[in-house]
C-alpha cells in the first residue's frame, strides 16, 4: 500500500513521515537547507506480518505542485496534513481537490503541531475540518491530532495507518503494462534506471517493453519494487526498472515518458474526456482555451475543444476534448488533472473516456452516445452498449487499446457475449451475433430483390452491395462477412460479383455459341491486347450491336469485364496481370511503376495499358498519384478465383 501525504506548505508533512518510520524523506541539499519538500520523497516500512507499505512525501508549495501530483497518482490511501497553528490553507484546500479528481477513497485526516497550541484550539480546527469534508471521500475518516515532535498521537496513527494496509482491498493488475517515468538515472554497472509508478498491469524481468511516445525498444534487466528487489512489478507498485537497449541512456529517457507494453505504443495528442471544473473557477472557460495538463507523471500545455457547448463555468461537468502539445500514452478510466498556464491555480480534472479520439465528427449525437458508453468500467457493459450504436461494430484492436486489455482480459470479454469476429489478417472487427444476422437477411433480401429485376445478371458488384447494405463496414471485412455466407452455401460469387447460390444468369443457345468462341481468343495468345467489339463482329459476320449485347450481357454474369469502351477481359486474365504487376513492383525499390513498366511487360502498347491501369484504379486495385502507380494489398485478390 502507497501512503501519501497532502497539505499546505510546511505543515509538517516531512516530520509527520520521520515520526512515523524513522526516515528522512528530503534528500535533496537545497531541501535541507529550505526546509521544505522540492521532490518526491519515499519512505518504506515492513509490518509485522511481512506487508510493505510506502509513504509518498508530496511538496505542498503552490509552485510545486506539479511534482505533488506525479506522487498523487500512485497513492492508495492519503493522509491530508493541517497544521494545528495555521489551519486550513489554500494549498490544503488546492491539494484536496486534486485528491478529489483523482479519484482517491481512503484516507485519515492528521492536525499535526498540537503542541504549539491549545485544546481548544485543536478542538475548533477539528470541527473546522468536519465541516470542510462534507460530502467528501473523507466526510467519515477519523481525525488524529498529533505532535512529530514530542510523539503525541503517532502510535494511534501508526496503528491506524498498519491497521488500513491490512485491510485495505489491494490494486488488481489489470490490463497491460504500464510505468509512468518520474525520475532517470546512471548507476554504475547497472546503466540506466527509472523510477515511478506501474498504473497498470505487470511485468517481469526480461520482458521486452517499450519507451513511449519515443518508440524506444527496451528490456527490463531487473526490477526494485518498494525499495527491495523483486522479480515483477504491478499496478500500483512504485518500481525502479534497469532497463537496456541500443537506444536506451539517460539522454533519451526523461520525466512523464513511460515504460510500456509494446501494443500499447500508439502515442495521441488528441484525446476525449469528461471534465469538471472547480467551483473556485472564477471565469467562464471558451473554446481552445489553453492549459497545463497532468497525467501521470506527465506535463505539458494542451488546449481544451469542448464538445457539448462552447463555455464551460466553475461547477460544470462536460465532454471535452483535450489537443496536447505532446503525446500522450492513456487508457479510458485514466485521472487527469488541468491548471491554468501559469501554474498558479488548478483548473479542474477529470476522466480520459477515449484516448484515441478523431478529430472529425467529434460533436455529433453518435460521438456523445459512444463517450456515455466508454463511462461504463465494466468492459462487458462498455463494449455491449458500444455495439448498441451504429456502425453496431468495432475495430477491436482499438478497443483493446482504449481499454487497455490483457490479451488474456481481451479474450475472456469476447467469450462472455456472443459476438461475432471478422478478421483480415491482424485486424478484427467485432459485432453481436444479432446484428450479424441481421445484416446478412438484408444482402439475401437485397439480392433477391437484385435478381428479380435483373434476371440475366450474375449478381451485384460487391462494393455496390457493401455500400447499399452496410456501408458502416469496411471492404475487408465485408467480405469476411460474405464468404460465411458463401460458406454455408447462401451466395456466391464470381471475382468483383456477388449473386444467390441457386440463381443462374444464361444466354441464349446461339448466343452461348458466339460467346464461347469469342471467350476462346480473349484468353489464348491475345488475352493481353484483345480484338474490340467491331473485330469480333467481322471475324464472326454478325452485326456489331449484336455482338456488343453479347459482350455486354456476359460482362453482367461477371464472365468478363469492360475494361473500356469495346475492351473487355476476362477474370482470370484480370486476376494473371495483377500477378504481373505484383512481380513489377516488387522488383521496384519503392514498390512503384509506371504504365510504360507494364506496357513492357504485357507488350501490349501504351493506350490500352493506360485503359487496364485506369479500370483498376477504379476498383481501388491501384492507387494513383502522378503518374506513379502502387498496388493496394487489400484488393489484389478481386478477381481472383472464388
Amino acid at each position: 500500500m502507497i501512503i501519501g501525504t497532502a497539505g499546505h506548505i510546511d505543515h509538517g508533512k516531512t516530520a509527520l513521515v520521520r515520526a512515523l518510520t524513522g526516515i528522512d524523506t528530503d534528500r535533496l541539499p537545497q531541501e535541507k537547507q529550505r526546509g521544505i519538500t522540492i521532490e518526491l520523497g519515499f519512505a518504506y516500512k515492513t509490518l509485522k506480518n511481512g506487508e510493505r507499505i510506502g509513504f509518498v512525501d508530496v511538496p505542498g508549495h503552490e509552485k510545486l505542485i506539479h511534482t505533488m501530483l506525479t506522487g498523487a497518482g500512485s497513492i492508495d490511501y492519503v493522509m491530508l496534513v493541517v497544521a494545528a497553528d495555521d489551519g486550513i490553507m489554500p494549498q490544503t484546500r488546492e491539494h484536496f481537490e486534486i485528491l478529489k479528481l483523482l479519484g482517491l477513497k481512503h484516507g485519515v485526516v492528521v492536525i499535526t503541531r498540537i503542541d504549539l497550541v491549545d485544546k481548544e484550539r485543536v478542538d475548533a480546527l477539528q470541527a473546522e475540518l468536519h465541516e470542510f469534508l462534507k460530502g467528501s471521500f473523507l466526510e467519515n475518516a477519523p481525525i488524529f491530532p498529533v505532535s512529530s515532535l514530542t510523539g503525541e498521537g503517532i502510535a494511534a496513527l501508526r496503528e491506524e495507518i498498519e491497521n488500513a494496509a491490512l485491510h485495505l482491498k489491494k490494486r488488481v493488475s489489470h490490463g497491460r503494462f504500464r510505468h509512468a517515468i518520474d525520475r532517470c538515472f546512471v548507476l554504475s554497472g547497472a546503466g540506466t534506471v527509472v523510477t515511478g509508478t506501474v498504473l497498470s498491469g505487470e511485468a517481469s524481468t526480461n520482458d521486452l517493453m517499450v519507451i513511449a511516445p519515443n518508440h524506444l525498444p527496451a528490456r527490463l534487466r531487473s526490477i526494485h519494487v518498494q525499495d527491495e528487489v523483486s522479480e515483477k512489478a504491478r499496478t500500483g507498485d512504485r518500481a525502479a526498472l534497469n532497463i537496456v537497449g541500443d537506444a536506451i541512456n539517460k539522454d533519451k529517457v526523461k520525466r512523464g515518458m513511460m515504460v510500456i507494453d509494446p501494443f500499447l505504443d500508439k502515442p495521441s495528442q488528441r484525446f476525449d474526456v469528461r471534465l469538471r471544473i472547480l467551483a473556485s473557477e472564477q471565469k467562464p472557460l471558451k473554446q481552445w482555451f489553453p492549459v497545463h495538463l497532468h497525467h501521470g507523471s506527465l506535463e505539458t500545455n494542451a488546449r481544451l475543444v469542448f464538445l457539448s457547448q462552447d463555455t464551460m463555468k466553475a461547477g460544470e461537468t462536460a465532454y471535452v476534448q483535450i489537443i496536447s502539445d505532446k503525446a500522450v500514452i492513456a487508457a479510458s478510466g485514466d485521472r487527469f488533472v488541468i491548471r491554468d498556464t501559469s501554474a498558479s491555480r488548478t483548473i479542474g480534472g477529470g476522466i480520459i473516456l477515449d484516448p484515441l479520439a478523431p478529430e472529425r465528427h467529434r460533436r455529433s449525437l453518435e460521438r456523445f452516445k459512444f463517450l456515455a458508453a466508454m463511462e461504463n468500467e465494466d468492459h462487458l457493459q462498455a463494449l455491449s452498449a458500444i455495439l448498441a450504436l451504429p456502425p453496431y461494430g468495432i475495430d477491436w484492436l482499438y478497443f483493446c487499446r482504449a481499454r487497455n486489455l490483457s490479451e488474456v482480459e481481451a479474450a475472456k470479454l469476447l467469450a462472455s457475449g456472443n459476438f461475432v469476429v471478422l478478421e483480415h489478417g491482424q485486424d478484427r472487427f467485432v459485432m453481436e451475433q444479432q446484428q450479424e444476422q441481421r445484416l446478412q437477411k438484408a444482402i439475401v433480401d437485397y439480392l433477391v430483390e437484385f435478381h428479380k429485376n435483373e434476371p440475366d445478371l450474375f449478381g451485384v458488384g460487391l462494393e455496390k452491395l457493401r455500400r447499399d447494405v452496410a456501408r458502416e463496414i469496411r471492404a475487408p471485412y465485408f467480405r469476411d462477412l460474405l464468404q460465411n455466407e458463401i460458406d454455408k452455401g447462401r451466395l456466391k460469387i464470381r471475382g468483383a460479383w456477388v449473386g444467390l447460390a441457386g440463381h443462374e444468369a444464361k444466354l441464349s443457345p446461339e448466343d452461348e455459341a458466339i460467346w464461347q468462341r469469342v471467350y476462346k481468343v480473349l484468353k489464348g495468345e491475345e488475352r493481353f491486347r484483345p480484338p474490340r467489339t467491331r473485330d469480333f463482329a467481322q471475324e464472326l459476320g454478325i452485326d456489331e450491336n449484336h455482338m456488343r449485347q453479347i459482350l455486354k450481357s456476359c460482362a453482367r454474369m461477371g464472365r468478363v469485364y469492360e475494361v473500356a469502351q469495346d475492351y473487355f477481359f476476362p477474370r482470370e486474365v484480370l486476376a494473371e496481370i495483377i500477378m504481373i504487376m505484383r512481380d513489377i513492383a516488387d522488383k521496384k525499390e519503392k514498390h512503384e511503376f509506371i504504365a510504360a513498366d507494364l506496357r513492357d511487360r504485357l507488350n501490349n502498347g501504351r493506350k490500352v495499358s493506360i485503359f487496364l491501369l485506369e479500370f483498376f484504379d477504379r476498383h481501388g486495385v491501384t492507387i494513383r498519384k502522378g503518374d506513379i502507380r502502387r498496388l493496394n494489398p487489400h484488393r489484389l485478390d478481386l478477381f481472383a478465383d472464388s
